[in-house]
């Protein structure tokens, strides 16, 4: 249990290191958005990408998809409708908090928990999740995000499907993720030379990444609205585990196969939570809030959940 948990100590040391340099000014805010943007505009796309073009097309199993997104699909409800009907939000801030129990950190946190606890291997299901979960969450918050504001402001719903689409598809990372799966489903071979510079963006990925997500989390300032905050912690890290590990048991999942989906849905809200809810905003704070707070948790949760995996 110990050395499970010294194996996936390391990801969330490197998250607190960016975390300390930014707080005592050894790193400065403006480092911090160019390495972001870096990570996610130009090196996880290329991770992506590469993991998206090599897949295995039969990982992408339905039962693998029914036990993650079930878990997901749980936790959006869970922390939809007690934001709603438990502390009384209006139904644009429910939604943004909703979304926050639906995006895990699966690609800067659990892809690296799985890495460091069962090998560089082991993530073949993790990037089988990865390939459908931006379309899948960002399809479902931005469809009734709009579908709530055109109520509200009277407006036609025939705008819906490209504000929907536009959404999605400003994102570098559906695109690398899109861009792969065409060149897996084409099977064209590309240059070795191209291949080689994506790997050596890619490599750089996940640890750029996790310090600037510790920088980033500097910035968010746990205020307020703390039952709401506990209550989205909990569907994320609780509800969304605990409801996969059920559907996954009871479809016999394949071992590697429940193994990645339980590691991704024991990860905190990703900072993608925040970035909806500015993006629209509402619940910032509640969302800011639980990106950090449940970041902090994962690290016991996540280690626990991994224990009752071995």
């Amino acid at each position: 249990m110990l050395g499970l948990f010294t194996a996936i100590l390391p990801v969330f040391v490197v998250v607190g290191f960016g975390y300390l340099a930014v707080r005592n000014r050894l790193f400065p805010d403006s480092a911090v958005d160019g390495l972001m943007l870096f990570a996610q505009g130009f090196a996880l796309p290329a991770l992506l990408f590469r993991a998206m073009s090599t897949l295995d097309l039969s990982t992408l199993s339905v039962d693998l998809f029914l036990s993650y997104y079930g878990g997901a699909t749980a936790s959006f409800l869970m922390a939809l409708l007690g934001a709603r009907y438990l502390f009384r939000r209006p139904w644009e801030d429910s939604i943004a908090i909703g979304f926050c129990g639906l995006f895990a950190n699966g690609l800067l946190l659990g892809v690296p928990v799985t890495q460091q606890a069962f090998g560089r291997d082991a993530t073949v299901g993790n990037f089988a999740i990865i390939s459908v979960n931006s379309i899948y969450c960002y399809g479902i918050g931005i469809t009734l995000m709009e579908i709530t504001l055109a109520h509200k402001t009277g407006a036609s719903l025939s705008e819906l499907p490209g504000k929907v689409l536009r959404g999605m598809f400003r994102n570098n990372l559906i695109l690398g993720i899109i861009a792969g799966l065409a060149v897996n489903l084409s099977g064209v071979t590309l240059p070795g030379f191209f291949t080689e510079a994506l790997d050596l963006m890619a490599r750089a990925a996940l640890p750029a990444a996790l310090f600037g997500l510790g920088g980033v989390l500097c910035h968010y300032r746990p205020e307020g609205d703390f039952r709401t905050i506990a209550w989205v912690v909990a569907a994320s890290l609780v509800l969304h585990p605990a409801v996969t590990w059920l559907i996954g048991t009871n479809l016999h999942l394949e071992e590697g196969a429940f193994r990645s989906s339980m590691v991704m849905a024991a990860m905190a809200p990703g900072v993608n939570a925040y970035i909806f809810a500015n993006m629209y905003g509402v619940a910032r704070r509640v969302a800011a809030s639980s990106v950090l707070i449940g970041t902090a948790l994962s690290l016991v949760t996540s280690w626990a959940w991994l224990t009752l995996l071995h």
